[in-house]
């Protein structure tokens, strides 16, 4: 799938409800690109938000998030291969030692 088309689908209501509540006849914004307007539309706090922790936010959205039952199922693989990992490392650990006292320290 093509970015614009995930960006702007087809039969979207989200576009549909946009484009009847923008009013007809009116220029796009002047302001420069790059930079963005209040989205709030209101002063204070909200006019001090780094433009960063917008995108940021922005991009979380964008997120496919996995289910609750795909993240239970990855955590139990991840342990599993862990401990697996573990077992097996612990265990050429005790051959080395062995070797090693039965070699080298005798």
């Amino acid at each position: 799938m093509s970015r614009a088309l995930r960006r702007h689908p087809q039969g979207s209501k989200r576009k549909r409800r946009q484009r009847d509540v923008k009013p007809q006849g009116i220029s796009p914004s002047t302001r420069p690109q790059g930079q963005r307007e209040n989205s709030s539309g209101r002063g204070g706090f909200s006019a001090l938000r780094p433009t960063w922790a917008l995108d940021i936010i922005g991009e979380l959205r964008k997120v496919s998030w996995p289910s609750a039952a795909d993240t239970r199922y990855l955590t139990m693989v991840v342990i599993i291969v862990g401990a697996a990992f573990a077992v097996f490392l612990g265990g050429v650990d005790i051959f080395f030692n062995w070797f090693i006292e039965n070699t080298l320290l005798r």
